[in-house]
């Protein structure tokens, strides 16, 4: 991120009196041109959630939680430019698809920057924080998946340091499409001594 832009913004955790701005933030990501692609929840769906969801929520992946952390970029106004969600998966357990989960890692979902606050380095800045708190928690490696389709985000992912590992799963909105998963390698130097 740019020095211009690093005093404009600020990354953080999100707090569990936060939950009607994650709402926002998720509402807006999923009226996105490309949300049919970058998201597996609708916009519809989303909407008919009880405040109890996003109060749960917010909790769940807020300041303190050990499982999940979502953080977001606040503009020096404090509006939310865009947002990132990192959970924590469990080697011998199984992930969302069903597949064993070797090793501990971190998982990237729920990605998203408005389109007004794109292209100055807000992705990497959350993306930054999201992989770090991921090491601090022991994570071997973050890993996320991305539709077939979606060159835009990809190439993101890849500028960040993500490969594709070689996996590749249906996507569950129609299995005749496929997600890629991108990992990023935990660094030496970043290993507990």
């Amino acid at each position: 991120m740019s020095f211009l832009a690093r005093n404009e913004y600020v990354v953080r955790a999100i707090r569990p009196d936060d939950w009607e701005r994650v709402k926002e933030l998720r509402l807006d990501a999923l009226r996105d041109p490309v949300a049919h692609l970058a998201f597996l929840e609708t916009y519809e769906n989303a909407a008919a959630k009880p405040d109890s969801f996003w109060q749960d929520r917010a909790v769940t992946s807020g300041e303190g939680s050990l499982s999940a952390r979502q953080f977001v970029v606040e503009a020096s106004d404090g509006t939310w430019a865009g947002s990132v969600t990192v959970l924590v998966e469990e080697a011998g357990s199984k992930d969302w698809a069903g597949l064993p989960v070797e090793l501990r890692q971190g998982h990237v979902v729920g990605v998203f920057v408005r389109p007004e606050h794109r292209g100055n380095g807000l992705i990497e800045a959350l993306f930054e924080a999201g992989v770090a708190w991921a090491w601090e928690r022991g994570a071997e490696r973050v890993r996320l998946f991305v539709h077939e389709d979606n060159a835009r985000a990809q190439a993101a992912y890849r500028r960040m340091g993500f490969v594709p590992s070689g996996l590749v799963v249906s996507f569950s909105k129609d299995e005749a499409q496929k997600e890629l998963e991108f990992v990023l390698e935990r660094p030496a130097w970043t290993r507990p001594v």
